[in-house]
């Protein structure tokens, strides 16, 4: 999201962060310049005129004097930074954990991403999984294993008429949301809920409106991308049920979910600063109970997205392949 803070508190996240990159190898990468670039552009607002060499020097308890209750907005830089370059050291989930101590904030994702790095990925993976339904339907489970069967609950139970719905969405009106949703299915090769393989339709639906509503497509930077924009637009155990999984998933290439799969490389910075405040400053929520997807197939959508305050995607310096209006599909 977009800092509102001092810049004085705004340097020293950003001097933070590069104390975690060099925690890897002692200098900051191509990468680890870009992350802190575009940081310093698009959430703090400070340009262009960074000197990258005056950054460090933070320790934990000046990090957290300084920034006293806005502690908690260090966070997600702090573990992105440590993950930029498509794999974390000890030493920079160590420095993380340093941090995020001194901040006095709990943050499981902080324990996930000890965990990844120690070898221990079912630990890990069964606490991201658990806070990702807990986000998605406001229970926690205990049971990992029966995630699959949340996930895929038609394999046992199809539901013609729930699938029948949806394939209704193709007499919608060109450019209406509900007629956007059937497309956006049929384009990508994906089953409608209902259908014995489909996965659960408390995921789908509001996962597949945001792809929607942002703009960002399937590809594994896409998906990582709509559900930073989700984090931002639905701000419960966003870390570590929406944010880490992904870059896990699409940017470490560990698979999480079986149906999911997994890639290397596809978390840009910059993008994904921008998709995370695009869905801080979304003023409606599609995982929200309260939103009610069938109330809304027959707007225009373009209009829905107005009234749901997402900001379309516009370029800057950082980011020069976001000049596609609402994105394209390299989003």
């Amino acid at each position: 999201m977009i800092f509102d803070g001092s810049e004085q508190q705004a340097r020293l996240i950003l001097g933070a962060m590069a104390e975690v990159a060099r925690a890897g190898g002692g200098e900051l990468t191509t990468l680890d310049r870009a992350a802190l670039r575009s940081a310093a552009l698009l959430m703090f607002r400070i340009g262009t005129a960074l000197d990258l060499h005056s950054l460090g020097g933070v320790s934990p308890a000046q990090l957290a004097e300084g920034l006293g209750e806005r502690g908690s907005e260090a966070i997600v830089p702090l573990v992105v930074i440590a993950t930029v370059g498509g794999r974390v050291s000890p030493a920079a989930a160590e420095r993380v954990a340093a941090y995020v101590e001194a901040l006095g904030v709990e943050e499981p994702a902080v324990r996930d991403l000890q965990s990844l790095v120690q070898g221990e990925l079912g630990l890990a993976r069964a606490d991201m999984l658990r806070r990702n339904r807990a986000s998605i339907t406001g229970e926690w489970v205990e049971d990992v294993a029966s995630f699959g069967e949340w996930l895929l609950p038609y394999r046992d139970a199809p539901d013609p008429e729930l699938s029948q719905r949806y394939e209704a969405l193709a007499a919608k009106p060109p450019g209406s949301f509900g007629r956007a949703f059937h497309d956006f299915y049929r384009a990508n090769g994906f089953l409608f809920a209902g259908v014995e393989e489909a996965v659960a339709e408390a995921f789908t639906t509001p996962h597949d409106a945001a792809h929607l509503l942002s703009g960002y497509g399937t590809s594994p930077q896409g998906e990582l991308l709509v559900s930073t924009f989700t984090a931002g637009m639905h701000p419960v155990e966003a870390l570590a049920g929406h944010i880490l999984p992904v870059i896990v998933s699409w940017h470490l290439g560990v698979s999480l979910v079986e149906p999911a799969g997994s890639a290397t490389g596809a978390l840009d910075a910059s993008k994904f600063w921008v998709a995370w405040s695009r869905g801080d400053v979304t003023s409606g929520d599609t995982f929200n109970p309260a939103w009610n997807f069938w109330e809304h197939v027959d707007v225009p959508l373009v209009e829905l997205r107005a009234a749901m305050g997402v900001p379309p995607l516009y370029p800057s310096p950082w980011c020069p392949s976001c000049s596609g209006f609402w994105g394209s599909s390299a989003w």
